[in-house]
C-alpha cells in the first residue's frame, strides 16, 4: 500500500502552518497580517497555492523565520560524493547531555564548570537563555564553561525569542526554585509535529507546581512548599520531561520517587552532575529513580560530559553507505548496542575494542571498526522505543543505510507526526523511498545515488541523513542552508574532510 508522496508546496506549507502556529496566531490574524483571506492562508498551508519568493519573503518576515534560504547569510555545503571515508573519527561529547546540564545548574546557587561542552548552536542557545536571566557565563578553554549564578535570577527577563525556538520547558524544573510565579514561552525545537509537555507538566503538578496555558506562555505558580516524598509515574517515557523532574526533585527534601524514567543517556548526564551537587540519586541506569532533594544546593562543581551516542551513529551510517572502512573512537556503547544488533543482522561486518571509560568516569566506551558489507533488509520493521531501545534520534539514520541494503525495509518513526515525510527527500538523490502514512515509510534498496541540490529540513536528524545521503552519492551536490546540522553538529565538514570526504563550504551563495 502506498500513498501519494507529499509535493514541494505541501512540505512549504506545512512548514507554515507550523510556525504559524507556534507563533501563536489563528489563520485570521495571519492572514490579516498578510493582506489576504483566511481562505488563502488555508490553500496556503494545505499546500494548494503556489508561492512566490516575494510571499515567501513576507510570510517569513511575519513568522520569523525564513522559509526558503536564498539570502548572502545561510551557509551550504557542495559535496563531493561517492568517496570512501578512512581513517579514525573521535565521537564528540553529547549537545543533548550538554544543554540538559546547562538546565541543571540552575538549581546550584554556586558555580558549575561543566568540561565537554560542544561548540555548536544549540549549546550557544542554552547560554543566550541564561545570560538574558543574569547568569554569567564563561568559556575557559576550547570545551569547558563556567556558570556562575546571580543572588536573584531575572526570569522575566529571558530572552523569549529564543526560548521559543528551542526545547527550553525543561528550564522550568529549576525555576520554580527561583520564583513564586512566572511566565514561560512555548518552546520549539525542530519542525517535526507538536511536542508535548505532558510528562513535564503532569509530573511538576504532582509536586505542587499550577501550570496554565496561554496562548503565548505557561503560566507557572510555585507552591509556598512543595509536596515532599511524592511518586510521580512519568505521563510518558520522556528523556527531557525526566529531567525536568530530576531537577526540580533536586531542591525538594525528602524523597521524590520517579517511575517510568527512561534512562538514556542525557538523563543519567543529568543524575551524575546532580549527584556532583550533593544529590543523592538511587537507581541510575534504571527506570525507577528516587531523588533525596536537598533544602539548598550551593556548592562549587565541575563535571564531564559524555559522549554522544548519536554522532556516532551518523558517522557509522555515513561508514556504511560509502562502503568505508573507518574507526569510530570513544563510542558509548551501552547506548548503541541495539543499533549495531540490528545492522549485525542485516550483514554489517565491525568490531569492538576492550573497553574503557570515559572522562566522567562512569560511561561505557569502546572504538568500534566498520568494514564495507553486503546488506541484507530486515524482515521485521524498524522502530524506536524509550531507551533501552532503539533510539529515537537514531532511527532516522538506517533511512540511507536501507537504500543500500537488498531488499525492502520498514521504518515507523511513530513518535513524530511528520519526520518520516524528511525521508522521501532521499527520493532526490535517487533513493526509492515510499511514504505510506506520516509515520511510516518502505525504502527499497541497493539503489544507485546521484547528486541533487536539496535546502535542508528545519530538523536536525531529517537534514543530517541527506547529507549522507550526499557523500554517496555520485557527483555533485549542494545541501542549502545547513543551519538546523550546525544545531548538533561542530564542525561537522572539517572533520568529515578529515577522513577522506570533499566538502566545501559556501557562504552566501
Amino acid at each position: 500500500m502506498s500513498v501519494t508522496q507529499p509535493t514541494e508546496q505541501e512540505k512549504v506549507g506545512y512548514l507554515i502552518k507550523k510556525l504559524r502556529e507556534e507563533k501563536g496566531m489563528t489563520q485570521e490574524a495571519f492572514a490579516q497580517a498578510l493582506s489576504t483571506s483566511q481562505s488563502a492562508v488555508a490553500r496556503m498551508e494545505s499546500g494548494g497555492q503556489n508561492l512566490t519568493l516575494e510571499q515567501l519573503g513576507k510570510i517569513s518576515t511575519i513568522l520569523g523565520r525564513k522559509i526558503v534560504s536564498l539570502s548572502s547569510d545561510s551557509i551550504d555545503f557542495k559535496i563531493e560524493g561517492g568517496r570512501q571515508l578512512s581513517g579514525t573519527i573521535v565521537t564528540n561529547t553529547s549537545k543533548n547531555g550538554a544543554i540538559n546540564m546547562i538546565c541543571a545548574s540552575l538549581v546550584n546557587r554556586g558555580k558549575t564548570i561543566l568540561h565537554g561542552m560542544p561548540r555548536i548552536e544549540e549549546v550557544y542557545r542554552y547560554i543566550e537563555i541564561i545570560e538574558s536571566m543574569g547568569v554569567v557565563v564563561r568559556w575557559l578553554d576550547q570545551s569547558t564553561i563556567e556558570i556562575t549564578p546571580p543572588k536573584q535570577l531575572d526570569i522575566k527577563a529571558i530572552n523569549r525569542e529564543v526560548a521559543a525556538k528551542t526545547r527550553s520547558f525543561t528550564f522550568v524544573g529549576a525555576l520554580i526554585h527561583h520564583a513564586d510565579f512566572f511566565l514561560f514561552p512555548h518552546s520549539g525545537g525542530c519542525k517535526m509535529g507538536a511536542r508535548t509537555t505532558a510528562a513535564y507538566r503532569y509530573g511538576l503538578e504532582t509536586l505542587g507546581v499550577t501550570i496554565k496555558t496561554t496562548e503565548d506562555d505557561y503560566e507557572v505558580t510555585s507552591p509556598k512548599q512543595f509536596k515532599q516524598n511524592q511518586t510521580v509515574a512519568l505521563y510518558e517515557s520522556s528523556d527531557t520531561g525526566a529531567i525536568a523532574l530530576l531537577i526540580a526533585a533536586a531542591r525538594i527534601p525528602g524523597v521524590t520517587t520517579i517511575k517510568f524514567a527512561p534512562p538514556n543517556y542525557q538523563v543519567q548526564d543529568v543524575c551524575f552532575l546532580l549527584e556532583k551537587m550533593g544529590v543523592k540519586i538511587e537507581g541510575i541506569g534504571t527506570t525507577t529513580l528516587r531523588v533525596h532533594g536537598l533544602e539548598d544546593i550551593n556548592t562549587s562543581v565541575e563535571h564531564e560530559n559524555s559522549e554522544d551516542p548519536i554522532e556516532a551513529m551518523f558517522f557509522l551510517s555515513a561508514a556504511i553507505v560509502t562502503k568505508s572502512t573507518l574507526t569510530i573512537a570513544r563510542v558509548p556503547i551501552e547506548f548503541m548496542e541495539l543499533e549495531l544488533e540490528k545492522l549485525k543482522h542485516m550483514g554489517l561486518k565491525y568490531s569492538l575494542s576492550k573497553e574503557y571509560v570515559s572522562n566522567n568516569g562512569r560511561t561505557r566506551l569502546v572504538d568500534l571498526t566498520v568494514s564495507p558489507s553486503a546488506l541484507t533488509a530486515l524482515h521485521d520493521k524498524l522502530h524506536t522505543q524509550p531507551f533501552p531501545g532503539l533510539q529515537n534520534d537514531n532511527l532516522p539514520f538506517f533511512v540511507p543505510i536501507a537504500t543500500q541494503a537488498e531488499g525492502r525495509t520498514l521504518v515507523h518513526d511513530w513518535t513524530w507526526e511528520n519526520r518520516a515525510i524528511y525521508f522521501t527527500e532521499l527520493n532526490r538523490l535517487g533513493a526509492s523511498v515510499t511514504l505510506t502514512d506520516p509515520h511510516r515509510a518502505f525504502i527499497e534498496g541497493p539503489t544507485k545515488l546521484k547528486g541533487a541540490q536539496i535546502v535542508c529540513p528545519p530538523a536536525l536528524r531529517p537534514s543530517a541523513i541527506i547529507f549522507i545521503a550526499m557523500l554517496a552519492a555520485e557527483g555533485t551536490s549542494v545541501l542549502r542552508n545547513v543551519y538546523s546540522i550546525s544545531r548538533g553538529y561542530a564542525e561537522i565538514a572539517e572533520r568529515l574532510n578529515s577522513i577522506g570526504a570533499h566538502i566545501e563550504v559556501m557562504r552566501g551563495m
